[in-house]
């Protein structure tokens, strides 16, 4: 078959789809135990089941925890050697939207045929994109480019990826001489607290490999993620009157600060880049009586995550012996682990994901995450899932921003992929 390439009108309906749900507030709560974390991630759910249904999947639904699960069936014949053949495949994205950024009252911008230079965001006076902060810029001139006004995240990650899958189902009901395998379709919610697997049913989705859309760069292809921990500092102090507090008084809030204070330096986020571990503190609550401190733990193995555990934990002993009255505990807690790990146990489901976009004139950028994916935790749940790109920029942020070509060919690696496992087999 040609080179799949999504026409212009099929990319003003992949440019309308992704309008329409970044509209739809459905930023997650960390702090929530409910599952979803905030029922307005259900909101879009609803919308998704509905359109999956026009779109031809009868069997769309929304489940008690907010996923979206649907089904494109195999349309190939019964003669055709690649029958029976064909693993089902599925494709993923995640209806939440980060925690620490507004997602409501989105107003997008967009620029038609953007032609250079810095990016003036209307809802803040001063602010804008710079091609200094943002040099990818550079790299879509001519496109359409999506924008925030400022006032908001964009919603990009993951509302790129839930329009690009979408596109793909609608291209394959208006391409119906597109042969494929079973496709498996996957809106998660509460990727962005960690918790975006938390009730996933790998039996109920079907499919031994799958692919998330949440990336960013066009041609970025991610088979590694961190191995990823969360510490809780607890530090207990003893809160007296201010005034009658000498020789009495442990301030918990002084024993927190001296503890992020002492972080190693060079292994923070902000002074880390490619494949170095950090500790990341990122939340801190509490009194003079009590402070919790929250520290993301990241490496990208096993051995320099527990490393940086380390690090935290002699920190924390140094400060104990500064304020011998103080209570400090470290709790670890798992969160995910290296997808890498997984995905070398069969590198097929790599392999293809970058012949495909070799296929449509991508040179493929394999890429570790400095992050993390609902795929790293599937790969351990026995759904092998690596990360395509979905064209996103700036995320977690109000500079976040989109080009419509790069969703395009998101979409069309998507398919492309197909075609792949289909010409392959198992």
């Amino acid at each position: 078959m040609d080179k799949i390439v999504l026409d212009e009108n099929e990319k003003k309906r992949l440019l309308e789809r992704f309008l329409r749900y970044v509209k739809v507030d459905t930023r997650s709560d960390e702090e929530s135990r409910s599952s979803p974390s905030t029922g307005k991630q259900k909101d879009l759910a609803r919308i998704l089941v509905a359109e999956l249904k026009e779109l031809g999947c009868e069997d769309a639904v929304m489940n008690e925890w907010g996923y979206v699960f649907a089904t494109v069936p195999s349309n190939i014949p019964e003669d055709d050697p690649a029958a029976g053949r064909v693993p089902t495949i599925g494709l993923l994205a995640h209806m939440d939207t980060y925690f620490g950024v507004t997602g409501k009252d989105v107003k997008p911008q967009v620029i038609e045929s953007y032609k250079g230079g810095d990016i003036e965001l209307p809802g803040v006076e001063g602010d804008a994109l710079t091609v200094d902060d943002n040099p990818n810029l550079d790299k879509v001139k001519g496109n359409t480019v999506i924008t925030t006004d400022g006032t908001t995240l964009l919603g990009a990650d993951d509302k790129a990826g839930i329009a690009e899958i979408m596109t793909a189902v609608d291209w394959m009901r208006l391409h119906p001489d597109f042969r494929h395998g079973p496709v498996r379709i996957g809106f998660t919610t509460d990727e962005e607290v960690g918790r975006g697997t938390e009730h996933f049913d790998v039996d109920v989705f079907g499919a031994k490999y799958a692919y998330t859309l949440d990336g960013g760069d066009q041609g970025e292809i991610e088979d590694e993620t961190f191995c990823a921990d969360m510490a809780v500092v607890e530090v207990g102090g003893r809160d007296v009157h201010p005034g009658y507090a000498k020789n009495k008084m442990t301030n918990a809030i002084r024993v927190a600060s001296a503890i992020v204070d002492r972080l190693p330096k060079d292994f923070l986020p902000e002074t880390t880049e490619e494949r170095e571990p950090y500790l990341h503190p990122f939340t801190i609550e509490g009194d003079v009586s009590k402070v919790t401190i929250k520290t993301l733990v990241r490496a990208f193995t096993e051995d320099e995550m527990r490393e940086q555990e380390d690090n935290l934990r002699k920190v924390v002993k140094k400060v104990e012996a500064d304020f011998p009255n103080a209570r400090i505990h470290v709790v670890v807690q798992e969160q995910y682990r290296n997808m890498g790990f997984k995905l070398r146990e069969d590198p097929r489901v790599l392999d293809y994901a970058m012949e495909a976009a070799r296929r449509l004139g991508i040179e493929p950028i394999r890429k570790a995450i400095r992050g993390g994916t609902d795929g790293a935790r599937l790969s351990f749940m026995g759904v092998l899932t690596p990360n395509l790109w979905a064209g996103g920029q700036n995320f977690h942020s109000k500079h976040e921003w989109v080009s419509l070509e790069w969703m395009a060919s998101a979409a069309e690696c998507a398919l492309t992929l197909l075609e792949v496992w289909r010409e392959k087999g198992v």
